[in-house]
Formats: structure tokens, sequence, C-alpha cells
């Protein structure tokens, strides 16, 4: 059970943390204006929010993993939201980082 919540607050955070980077990128170089960027900027404060609340709480193993996240998620959204087309090798790169971020968060670790 503790690692579904992970894996669902880390999508979380990656909507967050990707949506408002994308918000900020639409309203600075598509000229969309302050709303966007203000709307992105509470996203990126929700993304840090969101990231405290991973059951593990060693805030270096959590950043690290989630760049795995952050990776795949960000050429999903791509795809999404921009019609971008990912080739082979972006996807092996992002399941790479995604079997890393694996490693990272939930391989067995001893007491010592």
């Amino acid at each position: 059970m503790l690692v579904a919540r992970s894996v669902l607050l880390f999508v979380l955070a990656a909507l967050f943390e990707i949506g408002g980077a994308w918000l900020v990128w639409q309203g600075v170089r598509e000229h969309r204006g302050w709303i966007w960027i203000g709307a992105g900027v509470i996203a990126l404060g929700a993304y840090g929010l969101v990231a405290t609340l991973q059951p593990d709480g060693e805030f270096g193993r959590i950043l690290a993993a989630y760049g795995g996240v952050f990776v795949a998620g960000s050429i999903a959204w791509g795809v999404v939201a921009d019609g971008y087309r990912p080739d082979r090798w972006d996807v092996t790169g992002a399941l790479i980082c995604l079997a890393g971020m694996a490693v990272i968060m939930y391989a067995p670790r001893g007491n010592g």
C-alpha cells in the first residue's frame, strides 16, 4: 500500500511541476500573460508541497527518484500538450530513468 501511495504522489507531483513549468513557458514564450505565469508559479509551489507527503523521509532520495518520474512525465506531457513525437531513444531513456527511480525508492534496504 505504501508503494501505491508513493507512486500516486510522484504522479501528482509530476502533474504540478511539469504543468507549472509548462504554464510559465506558455506565459513567457507564447506571450499568454501574467495569469498563466502566476498559475504556473502556484502549481510549482504545490509540487513542493506534494513532494513532502512521500512516506520516505529522506529529501535527497525523494528528489533523486522524482528525477526519473520528471523525465518520463515530461515526455508524456509533451505528447499530450504539444503533439511531441518521442522516438525510440526518448522512450528507452525514459524507461531507464523510471527503472532507476524504482531502484532508488523501492529496493529493499537493510538496517545497517
